[in-house]
């Protein structure tokens, strides 16, 4: 019989593959990396902010003596009161609320308007109406205070927050027709045709279809749009000459002289003022966190 000869193949053993766990441990490896910078950051971010509290306790002789990184040597409250009672606290703060919220509602209104019309209505020269509003909205306020302050003067709104409220509507919704303009006009077509078959108008179409969409890019609008308008302070400083109409960062600079601060005043101050923001940004931050992630996510 013939000898039998069997033959063995020998396979070489595949290059090993990084498993799961090797890759969960490296992406571990870079969550953790990303986390300590984003720490590093807000302490960084903080910085300032705690500064700013040590010195708003301070009184004005140990901010003196031991300088602005110190910490006190007494719990100084004078400074807040001292604040509270030259700047009337109070009225400049319902100022500054009725200002801002207004123009965070006008300027939301006017941004869906415009945007709709550009974005869903497809007028004429669409890339050139959304470039000139992002043009407009890059303009430095100090180019426009002085004919925007002769148009008040001549419309009779001098030292009227209404001249206020009307050019910040104005420039906010600048930013706000560009983004909505943006996101509109890659608005679906068949929710449209959808709704022009059912008879809807425009009218009907812009609050029943097209604004159910786009609640939660408004929602991000108005809050940002509230606090840009509160932290404002060349218009109204400019537009708003008495203390009755001034809002609270016109306040807070009056508190500085030609050749003296008082900067445990000014502290004090800026905390006190930061608080109303805060909370507003408290209240609506899930509003805020919902818009985004519905903008980002379709």
């Amino acid at each position: 019989m013939a000898a039998q000869t069997e033959t063995v193949r020998v396979t070489k053993p595949a290059p090993a593959r990084a498993t799961d766990t090797d890759q969960r441990h490296h992406r571990g490896k870079a969550r953790w990396f990303v986390l300590a910078a984003a720490i590093v950051v807000a302490v960084l971010m903080m910085v300032p902010f705690v500064i700013m509290v040590l010195n708003a306790f301070k009184s004005p002789q140990d901010y003196s003596q031991n300088g602005p990184l110190s910490w006190p040597s007494t719990f100084y409250t004078d400074g807040l009161t001292a604040f509270w009672d030259r700047v009337n606290f109070p009225e400049k703060l319902m100022n500054s609320i009725w200002i801002s919220a207004t123009v965070a509602v006008f300027g939301t209104l006017l941004s869906l308007f415009s945007a709709y019309a550009i974005g869903v209505g497809r007028v004429k020269g669409r890339m050139w109406l959304v470039t000139l509003f992002l043009l407009a909205n890059m303009l430095p306020q100090e180019v426009l205070v002085y004919p925007l302050f002769q148009m008040a003067n001549k419309v009779g709104l001098n030292n009227n927050q209404w001249s206020v409220i009307i050019i910040f509507t104005v420039i906010q919704s600048a930013f706000g027709t560009y983004l909505l303009a943006s996101v509109l006009g890659t608005f679906p077509k068949a929710l449209l045709e959808a709704a022009a078959l059912d008879g809807a108008g425009r009218w009907r179409t812009l609050w029943g279809v097209v604004f159910p969409v786009v609640r939660p890019t408004l929602s991000v609008l108005v809050i940002f749009f509230f606090i840009w308008t509160w932290n404002e302070f060349f218009i109204p400083l400019v537009m708003l000459t008495t203390n009755a109409t001034q809002t609270i960062p016109v306040a807070l600079a009056s508190l500085q002289g030609d050749r003296m601060m008082d900067a445990p005043t000014t502290n004090a101050g800026a905390l006190v003022s930061m608080i109303p923001a805060i909370i507003f940004f408290l209240l609506f931050q899930r509003t805020l966190t919902r818009g985004v992630t519905a903008g980002a996510v379709k």
